[in-house]
């Protein structure tokens, strides 16, 4: 059964006519990814929409935009739980004591807090919805090496969108001190895109080594949409915003 959940929001989100109905919203605005993933909650906050999968405790995919208007100074952290998604359905902060330690695991955003640091809202990225546990090369290596590229990207009135998400190709060992089943994601994909469609698409695998270089891990739409176990809006490959990105 499929759940939409909305934050004061309702006047952004557009639905189709079409026989095959879309969802766009500021935050995925040429179509969200599918929204007919039994049992998820799909959530629209200020500044990103998501997936949550109560299997995994994470988010399937996270959507949105990266505008220069919403830059600014770190505000630092200060993790919570989303009211909009069941306490049951993601993890809590203490489920990730000892993860850094025995894993070298981070607590990684999927939409990151420094696009969204001068939102007054910003309080939302530090949601544990919008966390994964990522290995810490990766987390701080070709992973944060991309964002920043994203944000040097942008100017007034030319944002870039993103839809971001996991992969489970593989099992990864659970949080230590987590007292409620989840499933590690073993990679994670991210899409960059235009108004026009066009766009660039990476796959990072959990276990990347830090120094690695993001531009290698750009794939094309065709090869994504085969790894992905749902649907995601029709883009098309971008020679333009790989450079835009620095590749």
């Amino acid at each position: 059964m499929l759940k939409i959940k909305k934050f004061m929001l309702l006047p952004l989100i557009a639905f189709s006519a079409m026989s095959n109905a879309e969802i766009r919203s500021v935050h995925c605005p040429l179509g969200c990814p599918s929204l007919e993933i039994v049992n998820n909650d799909v959530v629209f906050n200020h500044t990103y929409a998501l997936s949550n999968n109560p299997k995994t405790k994470f988010a399937d995919w996270v959507a949105y935009e990266v505008d220069v208007a919403n830059f600014g100074d770190s505000p630092g952290r200060n993790w919570g739980n989303d009211k909009l998604v069941d306490d049951d359905e993601s993890l809590e902060e203490p489920d990730y004591k000892g993860a850094f330690k025995l894993l070298k695991t981070d607590r990684g955003h999927q939409a990151p807090l420094a696009s969204f640091a001068g939102h007054k809202n910003w309080t939302e990225l530090n949601y544990l919805s919008n966390i994964t546990p990522q290995k810490s090369a990766l987390n701080q290596g070709a992973w944060v090496a991309l964002e920043i590229a994203v944000r040097n990207a942008v100017s007034f009135r030319n944002s870039l969108y993103v839809i971001t998400g996991t992969l489970y190709s593989k099992e990864e060992q659970p949080l230590p001190g987590a007292n409620e089943l989840h499933v590690i994601p073993s990679s994670y994909f991210k899409i960059i895109y235009d108004l026009k469609g066009n766009a660039a698409s990476f796959i990072f695998d959990q276990d990347l080594p830090r120094k690695a270089d993001y531009c290698q891990q750009k794939t094309n739409n065709k090869a994504l949409k085969a790894e992905i176990p749902f649907a995601i809006p029709s883009f098309t490959d971008s020679i333009e915003i790989l450079k835009r990105l620095g590749c």
